[in-house]
Protein backbone atom coordinates (compact mmCIF):
# COMPACT_ATOMS: atom_id res chain seq x y z
CA UNK A 1 0.00 0.00 0.00
CA UNK A 2 1.03 3.60 -0.61
CA UNK A 3 0.42 7.06 0.78
CA UNK A 4 1.38 10.22 -1.13
CA UNK A 5 2.23 13.32 0.85
CA UNK A 6 0.22 16.45 0.04
CA UNK A 7 3.15 17.97 -1.85
CA UNK A 8 3.15 14.94 -4.16
CA UNK A 9 -0.54 15.35 -4.96
CA UNK A 10 0.01 19.04 -5.68
CA UNK A 11 3.02 18.27 -7.87
CA UNK A 12 0.93 15.76 -9.84
CA UNK A 13 -2.06 18.10 -10.25
CA UNK A 14 0.24 20.93 -11.38
CA UNK A 15 2.13 18.59 -13.76
CA UNK A 16 5.34 19.72 -12.07
CA UNK A 17 8.85 18.40 -12.64
CA UNK A 18 8.30 15.42 -10.31
CA UNK A 19 4.77 14.56 -11.50
CA UNK A 20 6.07 11.40 -13.21
CA UNK A 21 7.53 10.21 -9.87
CA UNK A 22 4.09 10.35 -8.25
CA UNK A 23 1.86 9.41 -11.22
CA UNK A 24 2.13 5.60 -11.04
CA UNK A 25 1.36 5.64 -7.32
CA UNK A 26 -1.55 8.10 -7.55
CA UNK A 27 -3.08 6.35 -10.54
CA UNK A 28 -3.03 2.96 -8.77
CA UNK A 29 -6.01 3.85 -6.58
CA UNK A 30 -6.53 0.25 -5.47
CA UNK A 31 -3.26 0.44 -3.50
CA UNK A 32 -3.51 4.09 -2.48
CA UNK A 33 -4.40 5.21 1.04
CA UNK A 34 -5.53 8.83 1.32
CA UNK A 35 -5.32 10.49 4.75
CA UNK A 36 -8.12 12.95 5.42
CA UNK A 37 -5.52 15.60 6.26
CA UNK A 38 -4.12 15.28 2.73
CA UNK A 39 -7.57 15.96 1.28
CA UNK A 40 -7.78 19.12 3.38
CA UNK A 41 -4.29 20.37 2.53
CA UNK A 42 -4.53 19.65 -1.19
CA UNK A 43 -8.05 20.95 -1.72
CA UNK A 44 -7.36 24.13 0.25
CA UNK A 45 -4.32 24.91 -1.90
CA UNK A 46 -6.12 24.03 -5.15
CA UNK A 47 -9.12 26.18 -4.15
CA UNK A 48 -6.86 29.15 -3.42
CA UNK A 49 -4.92 28.79 -6.67
CA UNK A 50 -7.56 27.56 -9.14
CA UNK A 51 -10.97 27.90 -7.50
CA UNK A 52 -13.59 25.72 -5.86
CA UNK A 53 -14.50 23.71 -8.95
CA UNK A 54 -10.87 22.59 -9.37
CA UNK A 55 -10.73 21.75 -5.65
CA UNK A 56 -13.85 19.61 -5.98
CA UNK A 57 -12.33 17.81 -8.97
CA UNK A 58 -9.15 17.18 -6.94
CA UNK A 59 -11.24 15.79 -4.07
CA UNK A 60 -13.12 13.51 -6.47
CA UNK A 61 -9.85 12.11 -7.81
CA UNK A 62 -8.47 11.66 -4.29
CA UNK A 63 -11.66 9.81 -3.30
CA UNK A 64 -10.73 7.02 -5.73
CA UNK A 65 -8.18 5.85 -3.16
CA UNK A 66 -8.92 4.26 0.21
CA UNK A 67 -9.80 6.99 2.74
CA UNK A 68 -7.90 7.13 6.03
CA UNK A 69 -9.70 9.08 8.74
CA UNK A 70 -7.68 10.70 11.50
CA UNK A 71 -8.33 8.53 14.55
CA UNK A 72 -7.34 9.26 18.14
CA UNK A 73 -4.76 6.47 17.90
CA UNK A 74 -3.19 8.00 14.80
CA UNK A 75 -3.20 11.45 16.43
CA UNK A 76 -1.39 10.08 19.49
CA UNK A 77 1.24 8.19 17.50
CA UNK A 78 1.76 11.29 15.31
CA UNK A 79 2.14 13.53 18.37
CA UNK A 80 4.75 11.21 19.89
CA UNK A 81 6.61 10.88 16.59
CA UNK A 82 6.47 14.65 16.14
CA UNK A 83 7.94 15.21 19.59
CA UNK A 84 10.75 12.69 19.00
CA UNK A 85 11.69 13.89 15.52
CA UNK A 86 10.71 17.57 15.53
CA UNK A 87 8.48 17.23 12.46
CA UNK A 88 5.60 19.50 11.56
CA UNK A 89 2.13 18.40 12.63
CA UNK A 90 0.91 17.53 9.12
CA UNK A 91 4.09 15.62 8.25
CA UNK A 92 3.81 13.61 11.46
CA UNK A 93 0.14 12.76 10.90
CA UNK A 94 0.61 11.69 7.29
CA UNK A 95 3.74 9.66 8.08
CA UNK A 96 2.10 8.02 11.11
CA UNK A 97 -0.94 7.16 8.98
CA UNK A 98 1.32 5.42 6.46
CA UNK A 99 3.29 3.62 9.15
CA UNK A 100 0.15 2.32 10.89
CA UNK A 101 -0.95 0.67 7.66
CA UNK A 102 2.47 -0.65 6.61
CA UNK A 103 2.37 1.68 3.61
CA UNK A 104 5.18 3.47 1.83
CA UNK A 105 5.02 7.28 1.98
CA UNK A 106 5.98 9.03 -1.27
CA UNK A 107 7.13 12.64 -0.95
CA UNK A 108 9.34 15.46 -2.13
CA UNK A 109 9.30 17.07 1.33
CA UNK A 110 12.92 17.15 2.53
CA UNK A 111 11.75 17.09 6.18
CA UNK A 112 10.59 13.49 5.62
CA UNK A 113 13.73 12.32 3.85
CA UNK A 114 15.45 9.46 5.67
CA UNK A 115 12.50 8.38 7.81
CA UNK A 116 11.58 4.69 7.70
CA UNK A 117 9.11 3.80 4.98
CA UNK A 118 9.64 7.00 2.99
CA UNK A 119 10.41 7.20 -0.72
CA UNK A 120 11.83 10.65 -1.35
CA UNK A 121 12.43 12.52 -4.60
CA UNK A 122 14.26 15.80 -4.39
CA UNK A 123 12.27 18.75 -5.68
CA UNK A 124 14.17 20.37 -8.58
CA UNK A 125 15.81 23.61 -7.56
CA UNK A 126 15.90 22.67 -3.86
CA UNK A 127 19.25 22.11 -2.10
CA UNK A 128 19.91 18.62 -0.79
Amino acid sequence: MNVVDSCGWLEYFANGDNADFFAPILEDSEHLLVPSLSVFEVCKRVALQRGEEAATQAADFMALGVPLPLTAETALSAALYCARHQLAMADSIILSSAMEHGATLWTQDADLKGHDGVQYMEKPGKPR
